[in-house]
């Protein structure tokens, strides 16, 4: 069984280098992030051409996923670069103040916050590290007393606990960096700090009309960060292609305790919606410094896969780390043996079950033809991923395989769960595309003589949506 827990890693100064990348890609990474809270439009054009290019070389599909930064919810600037902020002192954050901050207070990127926040709130900076309590709100100035102090540097983030801050999801600059993303033709755009579905159509419409002239389409990730996206989840999961559960930002919010029950609804969710779920944050947070894993981010990381998450994704780790490909190395083998101890249950996901579409019948048809005869693959022809995606959210312990004549489809399905994507020509006769895919799987080592296999189909050949066949295959 090949990995089918998939690698999200970040690209950065640790990782742009091209033999960096390339020991990267054949280490099991499969979607690379660019994270555009950092580098110019020409550093992002030219390094998705330099994954491109790597994946390429390495001949493995890989997708590319563009990460907006979303609103700069963060504290200016220090004379002397950070701060050491003592318990009990006063501190004071002010929108209107363009001079370097000091011990008494800090300018503000964000520049609502006053209008945002009313004595008694909490705020938090830092990632949670730094606790200020609102004492009083005058104009352009939020006075805050330090409950918790510690080192603040510039540009440091600020969360409000419990939520409430109004930034918008999509800045003008997201928006310039929408058209950036579709320039190079990214898989998927992550949105930052999504509120409600509202804010992914807008994203969604906004990314389609950038990608109209190479009649590009992404998928739309949200990520959950902020508290006020859980009660909207369901709305924002229907509005998107997935979700990231985005564990920095929103346990700052909600409180890190309530995070892990979290993450496990969020990754039920979006399986029982057909979307995809990618893990992240401090997955392997020790290695951006030591060669080797804490026991616990071992357990957090094979928790995730068991969980059923599509993705585990790797931040600094591999942007700004020391050991970005032994990071890797150690994601997947831990992948790999949290896979080998998954329940399965198929026949129980499909009770009280009604599909009320061909192509999703005959996909869940394959599932459990496959399962019980104990096929050494499943093979779906098709067009858009659909098949491949439905198949994909349902645990089974038959490698599926989805062979498309479409490279950005290949590349999209590259983040599905227990999915190979595999580029074959476009092909009109069906017979003769079904001894193709036999032969293509065997040429790649996955099916022997005597192997029995489960192929999906469309008649007529090429129609997105039109998947309507089922036939089991022996390999003569």
């Amino acid at each position: 069984m090949p990995r089918a827990t998939k690698i999200v890693a970040t690209l950065g100064p640790a990782s742009s280098e091209p033999e960096v990348l390339e020991r990267l890609l054949r280490a099991g990474v499969d979607v690379v992030r660019l994270n555009f809270s950092h580098g110019s439009t020409e550093d992002h054009l030219a390094r998705a051409e330099l994954v491109r290019g790597t994946a390429e070389r390495v001949g493995k599909p890989v997708a590319l996923m563009a990460d907006l930064q979303g609103p700069k919810i963060r504290v200016g600037r220090f004379v002397q670069g950070a701060v050491t902020l003592v318990p009990g002192a006063r501190f004071t954050l002010d929108a209107a103040r363009t001079e370097p901050g000091d011990l008494d207070g800090v300018g503000l990127d964000y520049k609502e916050l006053p209008r945002d926040v009313r004595p008694g709130d909490t705020l938090l900076l830092n990632d949670g590290l730094i606790k200020l309590t609102v004492e009083d709100v005058r104009a352009e100035q939020v006075a805050t007393r330090v409950v918790i102090g510690g080192e603040l540097s510039n540009n440091k983030g600020i969360n409000k606990a419990g939520g409430g801050l109004t930034a918008p999801a999509l800045t003008a600059k997201d928006m310039e960096d929408i058209k950036t993303a579709m320039a190079f033709g990214a898989e998927f755009v992550a949105v930052s700090f999504p509120k409600n579905a509202t804010d992914m159509e807008m994203a969604r419409q906004l990314a389609n009309v950038a990608g109209e002239a190479r009649r590009h389409k992404p998928a739309m990730i949200a990520k959950i960060e902020r508290s006020e996206a859980i009660p909207q989840l369901e709305a924002i999961l229907k509005a998107s292609d997935g979700i990231m559960v985005a564990r920095g930002d929103l346990a700052v919010e909600v409180g890190n305790a309530a995070v892990p029950a979290l993450q496990k609804k969020m990754i039920r969710m979006a399986r029982e919606m057909d979307k995809l779920v990618i893990t992240a944050t401090q997955m392997m947070e020790s290695m951006i410094l030591a060669p080797v894993p804490t026991r616990a981010e071992v357990s957090d990381v094979a928790n995730a896969v068991l969980d059923g998450t599509d993705a585990v994704m790797l931040s600094a780790e591999t942007a700004a780390g020391r050991y970005p490909v032994e990071t890797v190395e150690h994601m997947h083998v831990i992948a790999l043996e949290a896979e080998r101890g998954e329940d399965i249950a198929l026949d129980s996901d499909f009770v009280n079950k009604q599909f009320g579409r061909i192509d999703m019948a005959i996909a869940m048809g394959a599932l459990f033809t496959a399962h019980h005869l104990g096929c050494k693959a499943i093979i779906a022809l098709t067009e858009s991923g659909s098949t491949a995606l439905w198949m994909s959210r349902h645990n089974i312990k038959v490698p599926i395989y989805g062979l498309t004549s479409q490279l950005a489809t290949q590349r999209r399905m590259a983040l599905y769960r227990n999915v190979t994507p595999i580029l074959m020509p476009k092909v009109a006769d069906r017979d003769e595309a079904l001894r193709q895919a036999e032969a293509l799987l065997v040429a790649h080592g996955v099916l022997r003589p005597g192997d029995t296999y489960a192929i999906t189909c469309g008649e007529p050949m090429g129609h997105p949506g039109g998947t309507n066949m089922l036939k089991v295959g022996e390999v003569r």
